[in-house]
């Protein structure tokens, strides 16, 4: 089964009150070199501005970018081109947030999710090998943490990678 790491931005807290500004995602594999990122015009007037400040772009930026829908079906393309036959497994940083996005992006604009009812959270995953709560795995990302999707995803793909390696996870792709 491929995991395909995902980070998003958005300009609030919750889908549908609030917009998915953009999206990073990458296929979890040794070299990490099959990546995907969307710009996503917003769906709704309201918008917080601390949280749109986080992904860098202004509101009228935003409106320049490609409409949900057609962005939504260019990563289904790419999820079914990287993964083929086989299931994706979404798996983020904090899949409650993000996976919650792209899940409702994906109902909501393609009537699917490739992914289907579940994701994976890499923060706590971290949490249960070391079987400590408070435990953290950013340490182990080595592409700095920029809020660009594709640079947090990839980074935390590198850390999933050495919990691989050097920690033991027992994962396939």
């Amino acid at each position: 089964m491929p995991y395909i790491m995902v980070d998003i931005e958005s300009d609030g807290p919750i889908p549908g009150d609030f917009s998915m500004i953009s999206f990073g995602a990458v296929l979890v594999n040794e070299k990490l070199d099959q990546t995907f990122y969307g710009q996503l015009a917003p769906i709704s007037e309201k918008y917080i501005p601390e949280a749109l400040a986080v992904s860098g772009f202004s509101r009228e930026e935003t409106k320049t970018f490609k409409e949900p829908k057609i962005v939504m079906a260019e990563f289904k393309t790419w999820i079914e081109t990287v993964c083929g036959k086989d299931r994706p497994i979404l798996i983020s940083d904090n899949n409650g947030f993000d996976s919650m996005f792209i899940a409702w992006y994906f109902h909501h604009f393609i009537g699917t999710n490739p992914f289907g009812h579940s994701s994976q959270n890499l923060g706590s995953l971290f949490k249960g090998m070391e079987k400590d709560m408070f435990k953290n795995f950013k340490h182990l990302r080595v592409t700095k943490h920029t809020h660009h999707p594709v640079d947090d995803a990839k980074g935390n793909a590198e850390a999933l990678l050495t919990m691989k390696k050097e920690l033991g996870l027992k994962i396939r792709w």
